[in-house]
């Protein structure tokens, strides 16, 4: 698993995340407790940093980066980013799922117990608004969660992801 230090920066991962062999993480990155990165994803702080909070999943061939000189990542707790997302230089508030192929661009911030659907493209400088799903390409507002189908799905994705880690370290 490559995980690899760079300018005197190495990632802080605790025991009891899971990191998939294939998983590339790099530089300045510090994860909470109950994560899991999962195959090929990418998680790059070489150029600023990267902070995770707790019972964080980063799916299959998700790449989070950050912005030289400019903007961080940081990511709350209880956080989804589906496989083959993008979230670059951005803030991601506690309980949000991240949907499939989703791009979060620079200096976004998505506030708490929000959807960024499958495919979205929340462009630079967005402010998702807390409890609301956004959709699109560019993305937008499209409704909010409490008058939806996917009220639970948020945390239910983030439990489940703990509970595959664990089927995965059990093998290790």
């Amino acid at each position: 698993m490559p995980i690899k230090s760079l300018n005197g920066k190495t990632p802080s991962i605790p025991e009891d995340c899971y990191v998939a062999e294939n998983a590339t993480i790099v530089g300045e990155v510090s994860f909470g407790h109950s994560c899991s990165v999962w195959f090929n994803a990418v998680i790059r702080g070489d150029v600023n940093f990267i902070t995770i909070g707790n019972k964080v999943n980063i799916q299959d061939g998700a790449i989070i980066h950050c912005t030289y000189q400019k903007h961080p990542t940081i990511i709350g707790n209880n956080v989804s980013i589906g496989h083959n997302a993008m979230v670059h230089g951005c803030v991601i508030h506690d309980n949000v799922l991240i949907g499939m192929g989703a791009i979060v661009m620079d200096n976004c911030i998505v506030e708490s117990n929000s959807i960024i659907a499958a495919g979205a493209v929340i462009t630079q400088n967005t402010v998702v608004e807390a409890g609301s799903i956004y959709a699109g390409v560019p993305a937008k507002k499209v409704k909010a969660i409490d008058q939806s189908d996917f009220a639970g799905e948020i945390e239910r994705i983030a439990n489940n992801y703990v509970m595959y880690s664990g089927w995965y370290k059990k093998e290790e």
